[in-house]
């Protein structure tokens, strides 16, 4: 007999919406084989179909818009199970008006949004329980936000592939013309480098303790036995090199390594002559942090026919 974990008998219930005693003795007569308990709940009755609420939404696409002067901005990330399914004409079109309507709403967030309306078809909730039913496939609007602080002008970036949405504040009395290659500039160069924080003053407490002990126990194995007034002054000098590395103004700038972000945006402004400070940024890229569930598209098909 399979050894049945709790984890297992819990993770078949949320897909399938059986009973626990049910979901267990599936298991136990498939030999702890998922889909076929998935089936046999379904064959006896106990589950009309899997719920696609359980299965793991981590592909999909990111959106961002600005309005016409660039004083806000909205960006958005919209998961699907498939790449498949993230490239289907409708959904990019639902997730574009999604952004937009993000842009214009009063108060943006996950739950908010669900709950704007959507023409004549309902709210957005309604909206998106009819296309997981029509496409099969379990989506969501995993986050969303809208910027929109006074004095700022916003400029946006979207790689390519449409998995990764960037968009920087830039606090400045230049029109939306004037920056739009420097914002362009520095939201690509957020895209590509992936900078934790703006600069050394945002630099989260925790991180940076977590760095230090990281550093010291480097050089403690490196050089074990250098007194501590030695390996104090290695670690601010490494602990430096580290933060240039993720704070965005202290990059080198992708496109000029001579210089770092700063000094490219400050050379701007010089040009310009008006003040240019980037104050914010953005980025999403579709999945990050989320749990990704393997498997090859035959038998996804497979699964899909069932």
């Amino acid at each position: 007999m399979a050894n049945i974990t709790a984890a297992q008998v819990k993770e078949l219930r949320e897909a399938t919406g059986a009973g626990m005693m049910d979901c267990k003795k599936a298991l136990v007569q498939t030999g702890g084989d998922f889909e076929k308990a998935v089936n046999y709940l379904r064959e006896n009755g106990m589950a009309k179909a899997a719920k696609k609420a359980g299965r793991i939404a981590s592909e999909g696409l990111v959106r961002f818009v600005t309005n016409a002067d660039a004083t806000k901005a909205c960006v958005i990330e919209f998961n699907t199970e498939t790449d498949f399914a993230a490239k289907n004409p409708e959904l990019v079109e639902f997730t574009e008006k999604l952004a937009a309507m993000g842009l214009e709403a009063e108060k943006v967030c996950g739950t908010c949004v669900l709950e704007m309306p959507y023409g004549a078809e309902g709210s957005v909730q309604d909206v998106l329980t009819a296309k997981i039913a029509r496409i099969g496939e379990n989506m969501s609007i995993r986050r969303i936000v809208k910027l929109e602080e006074p004095g700022v002008r916003y400029v946006g970036y979207l790689h390519s592939n449409g998995k990764i949405a960037v968009v920087v504040g830039l606090k400045t009395e230049a029109s939306a013309e004037e920056v739009a290659v420097v914002g362009k500039d520095v939201a690509m160069q957020v895209c590509s480098m992936r900078p934790l924080y703006l600069d050394e003053k945002g630099v989260d407490a925790e991180y940076l303790a977590g760095e230090k002990e990281v550093i010291m126990a480097q050089i403690r194995n490196e050089s074990p036995d250098k007194p501590d007034h030695i390996i104090e002054k290695m670690i601010v000098g490494r602990l430096k090199k580290t933060l240039q590395e993720v704070c965005l103004l202290d990059q080198k700038f992708v496109k000029d390594n001579a210089m770092s972000v700063k000094q490219y945006v400050d050379s701007v402004a010089r040009e310009l002559g008006k003040s240019i400070e980037v104050s914010e940024m953005v980025r999403y890229e579709v999945g990050e942090g989320m749990e990704k569930k393997q498997e090859n598209f035959a038998e996804e098909v497979a699964k899909q026919m069932v």
